[in-house]
């Protein structure tokens, strides 16, 4: 649980997988086992709970909510747990926020509507009814590359308004329109990229919200104390350290190599839902290099 309003969800976040069984059911108890390694031994302060790395599109709303309260129970008291709630229909996002809220999460991570694709106006509408459902901090999250829109700066100064909506998670990469949105608005802004963490940072980013977390938790803090004490000489070797690491969980979609990697070290992860397809063994072998090259050994 983060007191730093100015770091209103922590400082390192994990966008955490959502362990199943080999028949594809929800691991419950996995979701319990890797949320309290995330927190007690890869130096998380913070987990978000059922984004896309979660595999959120194949989750059913009875599956998220069980999720959401095994990972709550197991870490809520000493990690700040954020809920995705995000769809392209802000109805059921609503439902979704407000049935975060029953059961416990510290926020809200609202993804912009895909498909869809509204108007500058139509995400405001959204975000903010969605804000207005709950008394939760709500998270904007920022990732044209998937929802086919971005959030324009106007849009999230405007959104900044809102007394609820405090943070961004940016997957977008613009860093002109990350450097005005920052200037013009009080919005923490978390790194959603983890090839730019980095320059997030340097930029005024205040944490990150990572899918690499799940392996190099520590060295993401040492990251972020690097840029916060001014260094960033040694933020750039920390950096240069882990690119191997970004690149390796990127090669395909990040949830298929974080649990091809997580089921090599013994972790909860289990396989992931169709569409989606396993790391095959070619990919599991380049992995290994990868990750060995940023010194993760599997």
């Amino acid at each position: 649980m983060t007191t730093d309003p100015a770091r209103p969800f922590g400082r390192v976040l994990t966008a955490m997988v959502t362990p199943l069984a080999e028949d594809g059911s929800i691991d419950l108890a996995g979701a319990q086992e890797l949320a309290a390694h995330l927190v007690d031994r890869q130096a998380h302060d913070g987990l978000v709970v059922l984004g896309t790395t979660g595999e959120s599109p194949t989750i059913g709303d009875g599956e998220s909510h069980a999720v959401l309260e095994a990972v709550i129970d197991a870490v809520g008291d000493r990690a700040t747990v954020v809920a995705g709630v995000g769809t392209y229909d802000t109805t059921h996002s609503i439902e979704k926020a407000r049935a975060a809220e029953r059961l416990g999460a510290d926020g809200l991570l609202v993804v912009t509507p895909y498909y869809n694709r509204p108007p500058q106006t139509g995400l405001l509408r959204h975000f903010t009814t969605v804000a207005d459902s709950t008394d939760l901090p709500v998270m904007l999250y920022d990732i044209p590359i998937r929802t086919g829109t971005p959030i324009e700066v106007d849009t999230l100064v405007r959104a900044a308004e809102h007394p609820r909506i405090v943070a961004v998670k940016d997957a977008k990469g613009d860093f002109g329109a990350m450097a005005w949105t920052m200037a013009r608005s009080d919005l923490a802004f978390y790194s959603g990229e983890d090839m730019v963490n980095l320059p997030i940072l340097a930029m005024g980013g205040v944490g990150v919200v990572s899918v690499v977390g799940h392996l190099v938790g520590p060295r993401l803090a040492e990251l972020i104390a690097a840029v916060e004490a001014g260094d960033l000489v040694k933020a750039r070797e920390i950096n240069d350290g882990l690119l191997p690491v970004y690149t390796g969980i990127f090669r395909t979609q990040g949830v298929i190599l974080t649990k091809a990697a997580l089921r090599e070290l013994g972790l909860p992860a289990g396989p992931v839902r169709p569409p989606l397809v396993d790391a095959t063994p070619e990919q599991i072998a380049q992995l290994r290099a990868d990750l060995a090259a940023g010194g993760v050994q599997l």
